[in-house]
C-alpha cells in the first residue's frame, strides 16, 4: 500500500477544536483552487455570510472529490458531526444550523460548497425577506435579468421599498426585500404574484411565469413561486459548484447595468470586494424595521 497523502490538523475556532483534513485536495481543478484556498475564503466572508445563515435550516451541496465529480445534497446532519454542530429536528430531518464560524469551517472541510437557506429562521414561521428570483435561460441572456431588475427597482422606489440585489452565482439575479417577520407567506405571495404578473403583462416578449422550460421561448422566468415555506435559495456570499467558482455576490444597484455579468464575480473577486470594503448588503438588517410593506400590501389588495 502507498503512503497516505491525507493530512489532518486542528484549529481552535470559537473555543472549539475544528478538524481540518486533506487541505491540498483540488476542489476547482481548472482554477487550481484547493481546499486550503476555499477554507481561507470562508474565513474572509464569514462575518458577512453568517448573519444570513444564522438560525436557518441549512441545505448544502457537497463536492467531496471536487466540483467536476459527483455531488450530493445534504439536509440531515451526519452522525459523525462533532458536538459543537448545532442542529434542529424538523419533519424528521436533523438539519444543521450554521450560526458560528466553527460550524462554517467544519462544513467547508466537508467540501460543502453551496449553502442554501429557507426564507425564515427557526424562531419564526413568517419569512424574513421576500426574494424575487430572476432566471434567464442561460448566462448569454443575462441582460434580461438586468432589464427586469431595473424595472422592478423603479417600482420598488415608487413604493418606498428598500431592495437589495445579488447575482445568483449562476445565470440570474435575485432581489431581496428585507421584512420584519410580521407577514405570512400568504401575504407575501399577494405581493410577489402581483409583481410577477405586472412584468409578464407589460413585457410579454421578455418575461414569463411559465414553469416548463420548453415553453419559455428564451424569455426570463420570474420565479415568484420559489418564495414559499420549505423552499430555499442560495445564500449571499456562497460559492457555486460551477467551473468558474462564482460567488452569489451582493452588488450595488449602480453596478446593475449592461456591463454586469455573473462571470465577473469568481471567488477571488469576492475576497477582493470584501477587502476593499465593497459591501452592498451592509445595511440589510437595519432596513428590516423601516419597510412600509403593510402600506404596499393594502394598496395591492385594493
Amino acid at each position: 500500500m502507498g503512503k497516505s497523502t491525507k493530512t489532518r490538523t486542528e484549529l481552535n475556532i470559537d473555543g472549539e477544536r475544528v478538524a481540518i483534513t486533506n487541505i491540498e485536495k483540488l476542489l476547482w481543478s481548472q482554477k487550481t483552487i484547493k481546499k486550503y484556498d476555499y477554507l481561507k475564503f470562508l474565513t474572509v466572508i464569514a462575518p458577512y455570510m453568517l448573519p444570513f445563515l444564522k438560525d436557518r435550516l441549512l441545505t448544502v451541496i457537497r463536492f467531496p472529490n471536487g466540483i467536476e465529480q459527483e455531488s450530493f445534497y445534504q439536509k440531515n446532519c451526519p452522525d459523525y458531526a462533532p458536538s459543537y454542530i448545532e442542529t434542529k429536528l424538523v419533519d424528521g430531518i436533523k438539519y444543521i444550523v450554521c450560526s458560528r464560524l466553527a460550524s462554517l469551517i467544519w462544513l467547508g472541510n466537508q467540501s460543502a460548497v453551496e449553502f442554501h437557506i429557507p426564507f425564515q429562521t427557526i424562531n419564526n414561521k413568517n419569512p424574513s425577506e421576500i426574494v424575487l428570483d430572476l432566471d434567464p435561460p442561460s448566462q448569454t441572456e443575462f441582460p434580461l435579468a438586468v432589464e427586469a431588475s431595473l424595472i422592478l427597482k423603479e417600482i420598488f422606489d415608487k413604493l418606498h421599498l428598500h431592495a437589495f440585489i445579488k447575482t445568483s452565482g449562476n445565470k440570474g439575479l435575485q432581489i431581496y426585500i428585507p421584512l420584519n417577520e410580521q407577514f405570512s407567506y400568504s401575504e407575501t405571495r399577494i405581493f410577489t404574484s402581483f409583481i410577477a404578473n405586472y412584468l409578464v403583462t407589460k413585457y410579454p416578449k421578455s418575461f414569463t411565469i411559465e414553469r416548463l422550460k420548453k415553453n419559455r421561448n428564451k424569455r426570463l422566468y420570474v420565479d415568484f413561486l420559489q418564495h414559499a415555506e420549505g423552499k430555499t435559495i442560495i445564500a449571499p456570499f456562497s460559492l457555486r459548484g460551477n467551473e468558474q467558482a462564482l460567488m452569489a455576490t451582493p452588488v450595488f444597484w449602480s453596478e446593475v447595468n449592461e456591463g454586469l455579468h455573473p462571470s465577473q464575480f469568481p471567488m477571488e473577486e469576492g475576497i477582493a470586494r470584501i477587502n476593499k470594503g465593497i459591501l452592498p448588503f451592509n445595511d440589510y438588517f437595519k432596513v428590516k424595521k423601516k419597510q412600509p410593506f403593510r402600506k404596499v400590501l393594502e394598496i395591492i389588495k385594493q
